[in-house]
This record gives C-alpha cells, structure tokens and sequence, in this order.
C-alpha cells in the first residue's frame, strides 16, 4: 500500500490530507511549524466545512523526524520553499517513489530538477481554505483539482491518487494541466488584487473590473504565447477575458456570482498578510510569468505593479486601501 506524505499541512496539504485518511489511505504529515504539528498530534487535525466538521488522527513529524523513505510526496508548501523542500525530499524519495506538485503556481519544472521529471506528477488545485489556528483548517467552499503527469497523459499512479481522493470528490485527470494552471495563474491576478483591500474578493472584483480584467488578460496573453491550451474550472472561463469587453464582463458576472455562494470571502493572500503577517508566495508565483513575458517581449505592467504593491504590503511601506485599486483601474483606463 501507498504511504502519502504530504509536506506542508496547510490550507490544501491539511484539508486533503483528511480526506485521504478518511478514505482509507495510508496518510503521514510532515510540517515544519512546531505549534501545528504538536496540535495534530495532540488533537488531530479538524477541518471546518460550511455543512459540518471532520476530523482525523493522522501521524504528523517535522522534517527533523520525518522518515529516510519516502513513496509517494504531496508536496503543499508556499511556492517560494519548492526548491528548498524539494531538495529535502529528493535522497529520501524511493526508487520508485513520485512527487505531486499540490501547490499554487507552476513548481513541476522546480520539482522535476530535483527528482527527475518521471517521477513528478503535476496538479492543479483550486480550494477555498484556510488554516485559522494551530490543528484547524476551515475549507470554506468547493473547487476543482485536475491531475496529470508532468512528462504528459495520466498513469496508474495517477489513477490511485484520483480513487484515494474519492472521499473529497472526483479530480479531472488531464493531460494538459498547465492548462489548468496557467488559467489558475489569471484567476488568481484578480484574488491577489482583492488583498490590496479588507473586503469581500468578489465585491471588489466586481467594483474593480477595468484593472481585474487588464491583470487577467496579461497573464492569460503570455500563457498563450507560451502555446499554453488554457482550461476553464470552476466558474473561471479563461477565453473570455482574451475576447471582447463584453465577453469579459459577462464571465466576471458569472465568477461573482459564484465567488458569493463560497463561504470563503477572503484570499488566502489576504489573509497571510492581515492575519499572519508573513510573507506571501505571489512573487513566486508570478516570477515564471515574468520570465516568460520577457521571453516573448509581452509587456506586463499591471501585474508587475501588483506584485509591487504586495511587497510593500509586506514590508508596511503601506496599508490596505481600496484608493490601490482605484489607482490600478486609473493605470488601465489612462
């Protein structure tokens, strides 16, 4: 039997992780916060959802104590700790033991360095979820994951992670997961845009369409210049915000009303900011967009003033203030 180790029991590592156990799957933790993992091992980890909680007892280590073994890794850390952890991981994979990318961004190709692209399995994953203390993670509403490999198609490994999912619902298996990824990437321009402001993300979605449109359509135009195959999930249409305005507002008429049934009103970049006060993963995340821009000589200004702006976020050069947003839609509309 498999032993899924799932590094980083965050918001989407934590939340599958119950999942998996539940489900009947041979489950292990490995989390580098102490205070999290003495809760998990203390009380197990709970995850609240809008219709009721679950719960389960899953072994949970930090790195220090995690075993020299390693079969099958799903790998849920920031973005910006993939090459570290990665490295981490990689003398301890067995010979036969893969590494799923469940992460926001495009980390494979960072994993594949480290471990070989045949034993890296890509994935896309879109959950509305928060840790909100030590143990307790609140999934505040349901999106979709897709799971394919990174060398192309599906596999038997693949096919096993999908059935042992099962208890969290069906995942799409795909062979164009960068497709997936890419269109998550200009989904979540607009999502990084809301936590310039402590609101409700699709309220100011939906006030700020002229600078959340302009955020979306760079990405989604290096995404096609890198002959990326964009795929829709959930309510995010992706070719409709390379189409006409009217398209444009049409698919965001659609995402916000959607975004108002999810439970979740807040991103989780947002929330590490307001709440956490660390450092968020969206220069990471958006670095290997940069990159391809440049490649193609597509010009990037919005979002590089995004990412800009949640530096100094950060950093607390500045505070949270719709006037950003205001300033992004007079960036466009000049």
């Amino acid at each position: 039997m498999t032993t899924y180790t799932v590094v980083g029991a965050g918001a989407i590592g934590g939340t599958l992780a119950v999942h998996l156990h539940r489900a009947g799957a041979d489950v292990q933790i490995v989390d580098a916060d102490e205070t999290h993992v003495r809760a998990i091992a203390e009380r197990g980890l709970r995850v609240e959802q809008p219709d009721g909680v679950i719960e389960a007892r899953i072994p949970v280590m930090t790195p220090e104590n995690a075993p020299e073994k390693l079969d099958a890794v799903l790998l849920a850390v920031k973005a910006q700790a993939t090459d570290a952890v990665a490295a981490w991981i990689a003398p301890r994979l067995a010979d036969d033991g893969w590494v799923a990318s469940l992460q926001n961004g495009l980390n494979e190709p960072v994993i594949a360095r480290h471990v070989g692209a045949d034993r890296t399995v890509a994935a896309f994953v879109d959950l509305f979820a928060d840790v909100i203390e030590p143990g307790v993670v609140r999934d505040g509403g349901a999106g979709d994951i897709a799971l394919g490999e990174y060398a192309g198609g599906d596999s038997t490994r693949v096919r096993r992670l999908a059935q042992d999912l099962s208890e969290w619902g069906t995942p799409i298996i795909s062979g164009n997961i960068p497709g997936f990824l890419w269109s998550k990437l200009g989904f979540g321009a607009m999502l990084v845009a809301s936590a310039l402001v402590d609101d409700d993300m699709g309220d100011l979605i939906d006030r700020h369409r002229i600078g959340m449109h302009a955020l979306t359509r760079e990405v989604l135009q290096v995404a096609r210049a890198e002959q990326i195959a964009l795929e829709a999930f959930d309510a995010f249409t992706p070719h409709d915000y390379l189409g006409t305005d009217a398209d444009a507002n049409r698919a965001t008429d659609a995402l916000v009303a959607w975004l108002a049934t999810q439970a979740k009103k807040r991103s989780g970049i947002w929330r590490d900011i307001a709440v956490r006060g660390r450092k968020t993963e969206v220069p990471a995340q958006y670095a290997a967009v940069f990159a391809a821009a440049e490649r193609h000589e597509i010009a990037t200004p919005t979002l590089r003033w995004l990412v800009t702006q949640i530096e100094r976020l950060e950093t607390h050069q500045i505070a949270m203030d719709e006037s950003l947003l205001h300033e992004l839609d007079g960036k466009v509309a000049a």
